[in-house]
């Protein structure tokens, strides 16, 4: 398993890469997966232009996640161990916080989860699978921190 972490932002996030990495292996870990993930901590403006692009949509979000083998990945897959790029918008998530009242830490690592649970083929579209994908995403949170 391995774990890239992109920091593309101006401002100190207050994360360390390892933490993220040791998040990341976790999941993995526990689902029996291996493999490549990226983590790109982006801003807002790049954000928009994901979404726009590979979206077809306006606006920021939260996280983005691109399985290496969609057809609307940023990026061919380069090898097979590949499993896709998670892309996490700084400013999104701390406004996230404000507004949930939690820590930004929990928030950033909750949606680290959500992103990395999509890569592995989980999706919220239906009651059912966003039940599955959730409980899934609070159980890690609570036990892999």
């Amino acid at each position: 398993m391995e774990c890239l972490v992109f920091f593309r932002v101006k401002k100190k996030v207050g994360i360390s890469s390892a933490s993220i990495k040791k998040i990341v292996n976790s999941v993995l870990r526990y689902e029996h997966k291996s493999g490549l993930v990226s983590v790109h901590l982006i801003a807002d403006t790049k954000m928009r232009r994901l979404q726009r692009v590979h979206r077809g949509k306006i606006g920021t979000t939260d996280v983005l996640s691109f399985a290496t083998e969609e057809k609307n990945s940023p990026r061919p897959k380069n090898n097979a161990n590949d499993l896709g790029d998670i892309f996490i918008s700084i400013p999104q998530i701390h406004r996230q916080a404000r507004q949930w009242s939690v820590k930004f830490a929990e928030e950033f690592n909750r949606m680290l989860i959500h992103g990395l649970l999509h890569i592995l083929g989980y999706d919220h579209l239906k009651k059912s699978e966003a039940k599955i994908m959730f409980d899934k995403q609070e159980h890690y949170l609570k036990n892999f921190l």
